[in-house]
């Protein structure tokens, strides 16, 4: 680990690891998020929502990706980060629902370092956001770039 406390490149090996605590889904802030951001009726109006395939009012996909970032920045907040790349295979497998236990987790793929310059280094991370039944909800493979010790 770097002085700052920051993890670099040179720390995260393929194999590393790393799980959030949990969150539990609030409605409101559900509810609130879709209104605004993705107001499809599944997701804002628990009466027609009842007729969905759902049952009743679920997530946004977008919402659940804003909490697998808000807890995968608990447990890779330290990392040297640049910046995300791309993503690959974003997937939402699962809807999540109100009341949900949320916990996000990493894992470290393959590692490289950067053709075009020295103080960067590439690390490819399988991320997901799982649910208090050990399903996953949400889950993509991510490119990230990340400072190098030098």
């Amino acid at each position: 680990m770097g002085v700052s406390g920051k993890k670099y490149f040179e720390d995260i090996a393929v194999g590393h690891h790393a799980e959030s605590g949990e969150q539990v889904v609030d409605r409101e802030e559900m509810l609130e998020f879709s209104c605004r951001y993705d107001p499809q009726y599944f997701h804002i109006d628990p009466e027609a929502a009842k007729a969905s395939v759902f049952g009743e009012v679920v997530a946004s996909g977008l919402f659940t990706t804003v909490v697998w970032r808000r807890l995968d920045h608990q447990i890779s907040g330290d990392l040297a980060w640049i910046c995300g790349v791309a993503w690959k295979d974003a997937r939402w497998p699962k809807a999540v629902r109100a009341g949900d236990r949320l916990r996000a987790r990493w894992e470290c793929v393959s590692k490289r370092e950067s053709s075009s310059d020295p103080r960067r280094g590439v690390i490819e991370m399988d991320y997901a956001l799982i649910n208090q039944n050990g399903e996953t909800v949400f889950s993509c493979r991510s490119v990230n770039l990340i400072e190098r010790r030098c």
